[in-house]
């Protein structure tokens, strides 16, 4: 990873909200910040003035709520998601917003948004509003997957830097079987009691590596959409891989992860393992 985050704007209010969200984290994490609009040029070649206008004011805005953060921006041209996911190949995490305008339009509830989700480099914010209260507690959806291990790398540092509980959530869903298998019940129960114990040992070895950092765990017998749902009422954060194993499986890639975009309203890290990380 790099010392910076990215932070893509657009002159919407989720943008807005994003920049904010970028700016408190580049200056709990120690990171400069880069703020970057994706400019439609005209036929003629010209970008519209109101690139210009709106790149200056989210730089502004972060400027005002940082100390010694180095705040710099940058206009750009050509295909919204190819920029943007070139831009996270260099970046800490790439920052956006829930629903934008023009160039950011159904970026991140349509098909574009998911692929940038799944597909960019690093760490995947998504800023839907402004946060009124704070919780002190990152929740991370985890199943002992690749990217999950990277995902949680990303939540303790989160719960790090905001001095907050980290809550490690494994959601198991019962398997569908015919209502006349014998003794399946016994085998479900006996399959739930593995993978709960499986979760719990997980969660305990990075405690274990994590002495200075609270962190609790819990294992539902729930779908995932729906575990994460409830625990982000009272998170300030969720992050959850990219892909996944058993209960968080296509987390966000598939329709699992529509529904956790849709439904879970704090901000949403989605984290892919780095390509140096896979080799």
């Amino acid at each position: 990873m790099t010392g910076h985050i990215v932070v893509g704007v657009d002159g919407s209010a989720p943008a807005t909200a994003a920049v904010e969200w970028a700016a408190a984290d580049a200056q709990r994490r120690g990171l400069s910040l880069r703020v970057v609009h994706v400019c439609r040029r005209r036929p003629e070649g010209a970008s519209p003035p109101e690139c210009a206008a709106l790149l200056e004011a989210a730089v502004g805005r972060a400027r005002r709520l940082t100390r010694d953060v180095k705040v710099t921006g940058e206009r750009l041209d050509g295909h919204v998601v190819e920029r943007l996911r070139a831009e996270s190949e260099r970046a800490d995490s790439l920052v956006l917003g829930g629903r934008g305008r023009g160039g950011f339009a159904g970026m991140v509830l349509g098909s574009a948004g998911l692929a940038l989700a799944g597909h960019a480099a690093g760490p995947v914010v998504i800023v839907r509003a402004p946060s009124p209260l704070r919780h002190d507690r990152v929740v991370a959806g985890y199943d002992g997957s690749d990217h999950s291990e990277a995902a949680m790398a990303y939540a303790v540092e989160q719960a790090r830097a905001r001095g907050a509980q980290l809550h490690v959530l494994y959601a198991w869903q019962v398997p569908l079987a015919s209502p006349y298998a014998v003794g399946y019940g016994t085998v479900i129960e006996d399959a739930r009691r593995e993978e709960f114990h499986r979760a719990a040992g997980q969660a305990a070895s990075w405690r274990e590596r994590n002495p200075g950092l609270v962190i609790t765990d819990e294992q539902v017998c729930d779908h995932p959409v729906s575990a994460l749902a409830k625990a982000s009422r009272t998170a300030d954060l969720v992050v959850v891989g990219s892909r996944g194993l058993g209960g968080l499986a296509s987390a966000v890639l598939g329709s699992v992860g529509h529904g956790v975009l849709h439904h879970v309203t704090c901000p949403v890290a989605v984290v892919r393992q780095r390509i140096e990380e896979e080799s």
